[in-house]
């Protein structure tokens, strides 16, 4: 997606026609707009002015809570644009009532996603952890809501944490890009900064100050508690009530002023390191809070339309991506128009042509079916976030807290009523020559990083916490119990008789059904001698239609549907339940009987031959290649890649030959999840794949096994990058049939999973190290590999290795303790019902026991797994398959070492 390559990093971790009969099951589905099969939402008001929406969704036993405070960047005292992100992180630091770790502690023991961001006007934080434990999340949010400890030690530490955050995102070309255009855009306003802040200003910073904003904004008159889950309403709303009840609402200050300077052509030119190039186009735009955000949100849709002119360029071959996206703010946002092209080429006609569409849109307007087709898709994606319990809770925080709304069913009546005349009034209004910031990001070795020296904060080790933190009476009951949770229902499995396997999984808590497909494919041991980038060639094909439909005609049908859809040996669709056999037919088409255009791959050949040359020369890519090769021998299977002169000798006859061998019915696996039952769905996926048929026997897809590797050493120079990524990688020897897989995934948690990770706790806790820090034990069926990753300042790198080398030993000369190893036991059996709290979660899930060629009751088997491993068990794990002495230490940077 555009949006990733362009949207502002987070401040923490997470930063955010159909056919008449389907259009008609969502006008006739009631008031919510979202999850109409799910009971009414529940709303109130407490005393103390608190917002509450609670709203049912009975996908999973699963929760998820949203803190929404109306306060971020804007409002922070001039001169300390990050003060909004500081107070967010030391929200994790402690209370009056629950020290540091004591959060930390129970952070780990719920287990589940607990974390939080900052924008320019709102500040949430988020929580989805098994129901049952839905009173502990409360009790905290409303302890940290009016006890914050905020002491001088702990900001002392969290400032080096959050300095090596900034330094981080400084190391981005995109953030550094944004960065600049929030500057032109919304100079004069509290948007010109965004909310990550400035090592300067936070260097300022003091705890009187951070006491000063929270006393000022956190206060229950100034949020909205969002809450979506197998929740019973009116027994959560007596939660709540007795959690917040207590807190005394309290005067909010004047927020400033919002009134941007008028903009004026800009062009900008900035060195980047990435692979290849983008000509770029900005405009301010409506924000989220306007009247108009509507229209523009649909402009800015037509405009990245697969099916409109802008990303016509790519199949015409005059740019090697192109799009358009809304980076979507509440009081403005802007919009950015792209054309990407090969590294070392002149960005000036790419520029130029990107220009020619849009200033056709602003004189001519854009084609009115395009705007009802995108209107169409916005309405469906909201009964597509029901399909979501975390989802779902940030489409509600996103009506009400960023945009002013009542219920997502008003953003549904906002797209309903846009017409195309307002598209393209808004098109002529804002997409002139005269206020766009056109700038050009060119791949270079000169690519410097914006802004200068280094970042941390203290560098010594504190003593390790103390064994069994204490934790308050109402959290230490809740929490003491070790339990196995129930396991998922198993999906109904069929083998149709060409070998493809199916799984359905029944889910009604939405009129919509999503497929998810994958064929076992390995292109290292598949492609053919010379032919390298054939597989991801041939992928990229299926956009390109099939014998019956070409690309436009795909990209209408599914519109029509508003249904989403991708072929190839990773294929998915998600439809409206009433269309699902058009959509399972326009998918089957695609997948079993692909076009393949022959001018399609001239274009694409010659493309993916100039991209490739840039990527091959980025930073990134050579520092993944470096460690493939700490990890492999030289003549593994893992080290062949694709180069200009491999792709430029391809054939389409390479395409159908590489089609004919590696796509057939008996390597694939199809997980369909939604409003469906298991008979209808098999019925469904027979008639549409069932005559799909294999040629020859099976490709071998399995990697052989490989040596244990040894300690090595690389850097890979980034002078872009103001911070290091250091990854320290080793081989495994043990596969996914080995039990021992159990005792180094709780070794692994207790390690560098999670906050109160060791690896966590040293590198950033008590020493601002790092920002990050973790670790992984990456298990597969013929390979494995243990993986420690951390990003941290040049200068504070060297004593971060030798931390987390320090970590790893220990997991191998001692044993853990019994309270680490419960805390790592109860996060990872608690988690487990957090796999079933989406469609795409339920998925992936039995997609990979596929992968794995695990059964599927593998669930269940590995809960009780793990629950029966001993301290003695992770020691013993760790000893045998964990080599300290053969970590390869690997550098990412602005500098060699």
């Amino acid at each position: 997606m555009l949006s990733e390559k362009l949207c502002p990093p987070a401040a923490h971790a997470r930063c955010r026609g159909a056919a008449k009969a389907a259009l008609a099951v969502l006008l006739s589905l009631g008031t919510s707009g979202i999850a109409m099969a799910q009971q009414a939402p529940l709303r109130a008001t407490l005393d103390n002015g608190l917002r509450v929406v609670i709203v049912p969704d009975h996908l999973a036993p699963v929760v998820s809570t949203e803190i929404n405070y109306l306060v971020g960047s804007s409002d922070a005292p001039d001169g300390f644009p990050g003060t909004a992100h500081a107070l967010e992180h030391m929200m994790f630091r402690g209370t009056k009532g629950l020290s540091g770790d004591a959060l930390d502690a129970i952070g780990a023991r719920v287990g589940g996603d607990n974390n939080a961001d900052t924008t320019e006007d709102v500040t949430q934080y988020f929580y989805t952890a098994p129901i049952e434990d839905l009173g502990i999340l409360l009790r905290v949010e409303a302890d940290r809501m009016r006890n914050l400890t905020l002491s001088d030690a702990d900001w002392s530490t969290e400032r080096g944490a959050i300095e090596q955050e900034v330094s981080r995102d400084l190391s981005s070309p995109i953030y550094r890009y944004t960065a600049q255009l929030r500057g032109i855009m919304f100079a004069g306003t509290p948007y010109a900064h965004d909310a990550l802040g400035t090592r300067p200003s936070f260097d300022r910073t003091d705890t009187k100050l951070l006491h000063s904003f929270y006393d000022s904004w956190y206060a229950p008159n100034n949020a909205i508690l969002v809450i979506v889950g197998d929740v019973n309403p009116q027994a959560t709303l007596s939660q709540v009530r007795a959690a917040f009840d207590g807190i005394a609402r309290r005067p909010l200050p004047p927020r400033p002023a919002f009134s941007p300077e008028p903009v004026t052509a800009k062009t900008l030119s900035l060195d980047t390191d990435l692979p290849i190039g983008l000509a770029t186009m900005a405009w301010r735009m409506p924000g989220l809070r306007a009247q108009d955000f509507a229209v523009a949100d649909i402009l800015s849709d037509v405009l990245g339309s697969n099916r409109y002119a802008l990303y016509g360029l790519v199949p015409q071959g005059r740019a090697l991506t192109a799009g358009f996206d809304y980076i979507a703010t509440p009081q403005a946002s802007f919009g950015v128009a792209l054309a990407g092209f090969p590294k070392g080429a002149d960005p000036k006609p790419f520029m130029e042509s990107m220009r020619v569409v849009i200033a056709d849109a602003r004189a001519h307007g854009v084609p009115a079916d395009l705007v009802e087709a995108a209107k169409r898709r916005e309405v469906a994606q909201l009964e597509f976030n029901a399909n979501s319990i975390s989802g779902q809770a940030s489409a509600w925080s996103q009506a009400l807290a960023f945009s002013g709304l009542s219920s997502p069913q008003d953003v549904i009546r906002a797209y309903q009523a846009v017409t195309p005349a307002q598209v393209n009034a808004l098109a002529a209004r804002l997409l002139t020559p005269e206020t766009a910031i056109t700038a050009n990001l060119i791949p270079s070795e000169r690519n410097a990083p914006m802004g200068a020296g280094g970042f941390g904060g203290s560098e010594s080790f504190s003593k390790p916490p103390a064994a069994g933190t204490k934790l308050p009476d109402w959290a230490s009951a809740a929490l003491a119990r070790l339990a196995v949770p129930t396991p998922p229902a198993t999906p109904a499995a069929f083998t149709l008789p060409n070998g493809l396997r199916l799984l359905v999984l029944p889910e009604h808590v939405s009129h919509t059904i999503q497929l998810f497909g994958s064929i076992r494919q390995n292109a290292n041991l598949e492609e053919p001698k010379g032919k390298e980038g054939v597989a991801s060639l041939t992928d990229a094909l299926f956009e390109y239609g099939s014998t019956s439909r070409d690309r436009l005609a795909l990209a209408k049908a599914l519109d029509d549907i508003a249904a989403d859809e991708n072929a190839g040996a990773n294929f998915a669709l998600g439809v409206l339940t009433p269309d699902f056999d058009k959509g399972l037919a326009i998918l089957s088409d695609n997948e079993l009987h692909p076009a393949f255009p022959g001018q399609a791959f001239a274009i694409l050949q010659r493309q993916a031959a100039m991209s490739r040359a840039g990527v091959m020369q980025s930073p990134d890519y050579r520092f993944r290649r470096s460690e493939l090769r700490a990890l492999n021998v030289p003549s593994d299977p893992a080290l062949r890649e694709a180069t200009p002169e491999s792709i430029a000798h391809l054939t389409l006859d390479d395409v159908h030959a590489f089609y004919t061998h590696a796509f057939r019915p008996d390597l694939t696996t199809i997980v369909v999840v939604g409003d469906t039952t298991p008979e209808a769905a098999h019925a469904a996926i027979l008639k549409a794949f069932g005559g799909w048929t294999a040629n020859g026997p099976k490709p071998l897809v399995d990697s052989p096994p490989r040596p244990d590797s040894r300690a090595s050493k690389a850097d890979t120079p980034d002078p872009g990058r103001s911070q290091d990524d250091v990854t320290l990688a080793e081989t495994m020897g043990l596969t996914v049939s080995n039990p021992d897989r159990y005792a180094l995934q709780v070794g692994n948690e207790v390690l560098g999973e999670g906050f109160t990770s060791r690896l966590l706790q040293d590198l950033r806790v008590r020493t601002g190290y790092a920002y990050f820090a973790g670790s992984s034990a990456q298990i597969g069926r013929t390979r494995s590999a243990f993986v420690v990753n951390f990003g941290a300042d040049p200068d504070k790198a060297g004593a971060a290795t030798k931390a987390a080398i320090r970590d790893v030993s220990a997991m191998r000369d001692t044993m853990v303790t019994d309270d680490e190893l419960v805390q790592a036991k109860a996060g990872l059996l608690r988690r487990m019902p957090l796999q079933r709290a989406s469609f795409a979660g339920l998925a992936g899930l039995y997609l990979r026991l596929a992968d794995l060629g695990e059964p599927l009751d593998t669930p269940a088997h590995s809960a009780q797994a793990i629950y029966a491993v001993t301290a003695a068990d992770v020691q013993t794990a760790f000893r045998t398959w964990v080599r300290p002495a053969d970590l390869a230490e690997l550098i990412l940077g602005p500098q060699s070492h």
